[in-house]
């Protein structure tokens, strides 16, 4: 058996300001520094074997401070643009609030949510599937279900949201409920046959008063 975490990198600059952010390169806030921060707390009884990441900074940093946190910075990384967010074209940028006032919050939530409906001139989830699940089926995937093997995967909500439906065997309505938390390890155990037999989140302890 093998196992496999997905984590989403923490709040980026862009997160913080609301706003629609895609494929435009912007850091990490600083809590979403200390977001990574924690989740390299939850996976320091990981040996960690291989990640991979996107080709955008949020997901770097939050990977580079996680290894950082488990002292394991000899991990060997593998950068692909097949695991970046989904463009949101003509809408990144904008903020989400005033993008709702202008074209109503149920068409916003179309936009963010569901399976095969894109924003003007960006991905749907569906596009996003087709190029994050090939890479993840031929690169990752048969990595993850080598037994005795930990691969951890650093990238965005809607990137993760597509292997997270493809792993749980999720339909398109099903999806739409489903988001990715910041800074929160997934656990997956993967069978030989590169099937998920088990799921687990990882959740910060509540701070003691």
């Amino acid at each position: 058996m093998g196992r496999l975490i997905l984590i989403r990198h923490g709040q980026s600059q862009w997160n913080l300001e609301n706003r629609f952010t895609g494929w435009i390169d912007i850091p990490l806030s600083p809590n979403g520094e200390e977001e990574a921060r924690r989740a390299g707390r939850l996976l320091k009884d990981f040996k960690i074997d291989r990640a991979f990441t996107s080709a955008l900074i949020r997901a770097h940093q939050t990977l580079d401070i996680i290894l950082k946190e488990i002292h394991q910075t000899e991990v060997p990384i593998k950068k692909d643009p097949a695991l970046n967010e989904r463009h949101y074209g003509e809408l990144q940028g904008l903020n989400k609030a005033d993008t709702a006032k202008r074209y109503g919050d149920e068409q916003v939530r179309l936009w963010r949510r569901s399976y095969d409906v894109r924003p003007p001139g960006g991905e749907s989830l569906k596009d996003t599937a087709a190029r994050t699940l090939p890479y993840f089926t031929s690169r990752i995937l048969p990595e993850a279900a080598k037994a005795g093997r930990t691969v951890l995967v650093c990238a965005h909500g809607n990137s993760l949201r597509s292997i997270v439906m493809s792993l749980d065997r999720l339909s398109p309505e099903q999806i739409m409920n489903v988001e990715i938390p910041t800074g929160e390890p997934i656990v997956y155990e993967i069978s030989p046959e590169g099937r998920a037999v088990d799921k687990r989140v990882l959740t910060p302890q509540p701070a003691k008063p």
